[in-house]
């Protein structure tokens, strides 16, 4: 399946998970696309000073990739800095949380695995 930029479904989400700003979600391909194995296939966007805040993930997991930009979070409680490339793995009861403190936006790649 294929699916280009243009054909994907934006969605804007204000202070998400507690955190500040608007988050822009690009859904590479929705949850029913996803043959049950994930929930959320996205590209995601944070402007300078918006966040995602802390929460847990218990019953699934959630991979970041950065793409462009840097990023400023925790990793279960332990302080993080993402520059592109670098990948975050979120389950098991662990916690995470992102914040783009530069002022250039970011944008990463998110899956949330069931």
């Amino acid at each position: 399946m294929t699916r280009k930029k243009q054909d994907m479904r934006l969605q804007i989400r204000e202070n998400l998970r507690g955190g500040k700003g608007s988050i822009g979600t690009l859904h590479c391909f929705e949850e029913d696309e996803l043959f049950g194995k994930a929930r959320l296939c996205a590209f995601v966007t944070l402007e300078p000073g918006c966040s995602i805040g802390g929460h847990t993930h218990v019953e699934d997991a959630e991979l970041y990739v950065l793409l462009e930009g840097v990023l400023k979070g925790t990793d279960s409680g332990e302080a993080v800095t993402l520059h592109p490339g670098d990948a975050m793995m979120t389950g098991g009861g662990g916690s995470h949380s992102i914040e783009n403190l530069s002022n250039m936006p970011a944008k990463l790649l998110a899956v949330i695995f069931k």
